[in-house]
């Protein structure tokens, strides 16, 4: 029996030493199943316009409200309601950033909130994650919230480094961990998708969670449209040309 089990002993150790040294897949190996995770090449190349509205809860702060999110390529628009106070508009429309809050007023936006601004109205963005991250590298395997994902280090062109966890299973983007500039200075927001669910042959997750050092901000989408008219005229800046 000892002799049995020292065997088996030598024989796990060596199944779980191969398994370490498993080779991890090259950044378009991940890139390329992140596509096909969420519905294919194709389905995003026909993707125009994105228009989605849900709830936000910052339990934190006793908070709730609402959310409307807008895209279309190269512009962005997103609105949250919060109840006790007020109504927060930012936006993009290709080439000026805002920020329209109900105590502050409107702010132009400059410099990397602009920058990051710019980034996060980039679509489809499956498709052009080069093109937002210049540099990747696939720096090892890590856990997203319980799901198994590879980690992948992105800088950008302008602003620090993110951290990308797409899941190993579906190739999906999992979580992300990034610094934002904000009116107050950079915060890190650490950022959970789930709840992936088909839209117009995509999958897109219905449920987002942003963690930072003073709140955790909880999105559930219950409605998510694709190739939907949405006017050009709502991106500007308010009482801009």
């Amino acid at each position: 029996m000892t002799r049995f089990t020292i065997g088996l002993a030598a024989i796990l150790l060596t199944v779980t030493t191969l398994g370490a040294q498993t080779p991890l897949p090259t950044i378009d190996q991940i890139l390329d199943k992140q596509i096909e995770g969420v519905g294919g090449r194709a389905a995003l190349e026909k993707l125009q316009t994105i228009a989605a509205k849900g709830t936000i809860t910052v339990d934190q702060a006793g908070l709730t409200g609402t959310i409307q999110l807008f895209q279309k390529p190269d512009k962005s628009l997103q609105i949250v309601e919060l109840t006790g106070v007020g109504t927060t508009r930012e936006g993009f429309d290709g080439t000026v950033g805002w920020l329209d809050q109900a105590q502050q007023g409107i702010v132009e936006k400059t410099g990397l909130e602009l920058a990051e601004a710019r980034r996060g109205a980039i679509m489809p963005r499956e498709l052009k994650m080069k093109q937002l991250y210049p540099k990747m590298t696939v720096t090892g395997r890590g856990d997203a919230g319980g799901t198994p994902a590879y980690i992948v280090e992105a800088t950008p062109v302008e602003g620090p480094p993110v951290k990308l966890y797409f899941d190993v299973a579906s190739g999906r983007l999992v979580r992300q961990i990034a610094t934002r500039s904000t009116p107050q200075g950079p915060i890190e927001v650490d950022t959970a998708f789930s709840d992936y669910r088909d839209v117009s042959g995509l999958k897109r997750p219905f449920a987002i969670t942003q963690t930072t050092s003073q709140f955790t901000a909880r999105l559930t989408f219950t409605e998510i449209k694709q190739n939907v008219p949405v006017d050009d005229a709502m991106f500007k800046k308010p009482g801009g040309q």
